[in-house]
């Protein structure tokens, strides 16, 4: 297997995917099993069955959970860059911890917009120990990622949030305390900016025109008023309500541009410090924005 140096050098998929140890876990995900024109096995990425079959082979034989399902037509996320996100996390939780990565139930993380899958708190868990608050709005999220917990004896602990143009609030209590919160925020401005990107994705993949989604996808999963730049920047309004309740708040960025207006937002708000952490995953670049309103002298885990 040729190793991915794009990946963070902690993720257990840098070499790509172990079909031996995927298929020994998971022999149903053979069905969909076919071979590149290198002679290397793979999958067909435009089958959403052959996503959500590898899918559920990743988190059998990497990250021990013997049920993982979700409900047809939900985001099917790819797992190796979703982890990468809790790694570089935990090296931005690591500058407050003497240059280690931070393990155990003491670190606990907020998790915005779960989804479904339960993707971070299920790797990040697994990865590092952490202990996970969830948030979503839909309720058939919660309740397939309260299964998902219940038939693997996961403790996460699982919150509806009942105000979709509320980030924080409502779902923050008085006394909790965080030491980082995620986010994967919606990307579009508008179901039909949603429907437009689906098919120049399947364009790509060589497939024609279809509107159909290989990850999946329900409306708040990809599209919101305002798209990523509207959520975002609500995010840095409310974050400053819980400046104390929170060590980093930080976020996905998918478009680069939005860097600089978020920065203006981020200005307003009085933080004592920002950071972009460029990640990359294959060929596509990612990135994420990192916020803290605690002067670098009380930063301690």
């Amino acid at each position: 297997m040729a190793v991915k140096p794009m990946l963070h050098p902690r993720n257990q998929h840098r070499e790509g995917y172990d079909f031996d140890r995927l298929l020994a876990k998971s022999p149903d995900l053979a069905a969909y099993v076919t071979l590149n024109p290198r002679g290397q096995r793979t999958i067909d990425f435009a089958d959403a069955r052959a996503v959500r079959s590898l899918n559920g082979a990743l988190l059998r034989a990497h990250y021990d959970l013997e049920f993982w399902e979700i409900p047809p037509g939900y985001l099917c996320p790819p797992i190796p860059g979703r982890v990468d996100y809790i790694h570089y996390l935990a090296d931005l939780l690591a500058g407050e911890n003497g240059g280690r990565p931070p393990q155990g139930p003491q670190i606990s993380a907020l998790d915005i917009g779960t989804g479904a899958s339960l993707v971070y708190p299920l790797t990040g868990q697994h990865e590092y120990g952490w202990r996970f608050t969830a948030v979503d709005i839909d309720p058939v999220s919660i309740a397939s990622a309260r299964e998902i917990c219940r038939k693997n004896d996961l403790s996460i602990d699982l919150r509806l949030q009942s105000n979709p143009e509320d980030i924080f609030r409502g779902v923050i209590r008085r006394d909790d305390l965080f030491h980082v919160t995620l986010c994967n925020p919606p990307f579009h401005a508008s179901p039909e900016a949603a429907d437009s990107g689906s098919r120049r994705k399947w364009r790509n993949l060589g497939r024609g025109n279809s509107g159909a989604l290989n990850f999946g996808g329900q409306n708040a999963e990809l599209w919101c008023p305002g798209g990523e730049m509207g959520f975002v920047a609500r995010m840095i309004e409310q974050s400053a309500e819980f400046s104390e309740q929170c060590l980093w708040f930080t976020c996905l960025i998918s478009k680069k541009d939005n860097l600089r207006p978020l920065s203006r937002v981020l200005g307003k708000a009085a933080v004592a410090e920002t950071r972009v952490v460029d990640m990359a995953q294959g060929q596509k670049e990612s990135r994420f924005l990192a916020w803290t309103y605690y002067p670098k002298r009380l930063r301690r885990l």
